[in-house]
């Protein structure tokens, strides 16, 4: 039975989470589609373009992204304490660069503000802790990131309805062991698909992505705290909907509880944020809790053993990773490419799993076995 999305998206529980959403119709969102015979390969920078550009507005951090020809893979940390400390004029103009915005909340941003009566001035205040919240949110984050994606892709190919397959399917990362594995499956995916032939020539992946560009991002940057628009400057388009005109079936796509997501010129504007950084000192809440090194090492080891045509022997020795957290090299590789069927709605050593199955009061988790396999002697949960 599917789980209510506030059972599986806690963050008492943890803040690290694997998402992943598909397209429905035989749609592909990049490569040549066998049915149609068009090639979508440039859908595949729509999202990569578009996680990256909201992480800047949310508060919530991309670690690994893979985009592949009919569904794509996101690990993202949420950092609630982050948008907590958002004053109310930066909460309202970061939301406002995603959605119009109650026409309060505009005159609130704009030089209108000094007009406003003290009754309007509690309200947009109230609006503002109900998007702070949102910001925070991954269900809003994944919404936005649907369906901006949806409407243009539906627009592209002339048509109307769904284009992703239901919800996005999630998974809490409960520990270090969780969150490596969760990273090196998605990472990887290209490889095991055989679409490319090592992490060089990966495409539309954070692994990729970092290989590209120096790993120069300071761990005294909070990432995905990209400046708001300038606060003398409204955000664009502040004028009221006109309810009784007739809207066009593109915009109509883009209303959630009564306000119209912007215009896709405007979402394109977004300035992508940078991928989470790596901090193998384990002392910053902002940072992935390894070394680049070490992962890279991890990576490319586990690359040349998964690829479907250049399959490498499993190496004798045990990637420094590996080492650190208790796993050993065979039983990882042949458990890590399997996450998404052996798990549930979380991955993580035996003891945590346990414990959220106690938390959520309910008799079993899938993957304890596969858990028990995988990650060997059990580790404190990650922060």
């Amino acid at each position: 039975m599917t789980q209510p999305r506030a059972s599986q998206i806690c963050l008492d529980d943890t803040p690290w989470y694997h998402v992943v959403s598909r397209c429905v119709r035989r749609a592909f969102l990049c490569g040549q589609d066998s049915v149609t015979g068009n090639d979508y390969e440039h859908r595949r920078g729509w999202i990569e373009d578009r996680a990256l550009g909201l992480a800047s507005v949310f508060a919530i951090d991309v670690a690994a992204y893979a985009v592949m020809s009919n569904h794509y893979h996101l690990v993202l940390r949420v950092d609630a304490q982050r948008s907590r400390h958002w004053n109310d004029r930066e909460v309202l103009s970061r939301w406002t660069r995603l959605f119009s915005g109650p026409e309060v909340v505009q005159r609130y941003l704009s030089d209108a503000r000094e007009t406003l009566s003290a009754a309007e001035v509690a309200r947009a205040e109230e609006y503002a802790d109900e998007y702070r919240g949102r910001l925070h949110d991954l269900s809003w984050f994944m919404r936005v990131l649907n369906e901006s994606i949806a409407r243009r892709a539906n627009a592209e190919d002339k048509v109307r309805g769904r284009f992703w397959e239901g919800r996005f399917k999630s998974q809490a990362l409960l520990d270090e062991q969780a969150l490596l594995a969760a990273m090196s499956y998605v990472d990887l995916n290209p490889i095991r698909a055989g679409v490319c032939e090592g992490l060089e020539d990966s495409t539309y992946t954070a692994i990729g992505r970092r290989l590209s560009q120096p790993q120069e991002e300071s761990m005294a940057t909070r990432v995905g705290d990209a400046p708001p628009e300038r606060e003398d400057a409204p955000p664009p388009l502040l004028h009221k909907a006109n309810t009784n005109a007739p809207m066009n079936p593109a915009i109509i796509s883009g209303i959630f509880n009564n306000e119209v997501l912007r215009e896709e010129s405007v979402l394109r504007a977004l300035q992508p944020a940078p991928l989470m950084p790596f901090d193998g000192t384990g002392r910053f809440e902002a940072g992935i809790p390894f070394s680049w090194p070490d992962y890279v090492e991890l990576t490319q080891t586990l690359g040349r053993c998964v690829h479907p045509t250049k399959r490498g022997r499993i190496p004798e020795g045990t990637p420094k990773l590996l080492q650190r957290l208790g796993m050993g090299t065979e039983a990882f590789i042949a458990h890590a490419f399997d996450l998404f069927h052996s798990f549930g709605s979380a991955i993580g050593a035996p003891a945590s799993l346990v414990d959220l199955a106690a938390r959520r009061q309910c008799r079993y988790l899938r993957g304890i076995r596969t858990a028990r396999d995988m990650f060997g002697r059990d580790l404190s949960v990650a922060s």
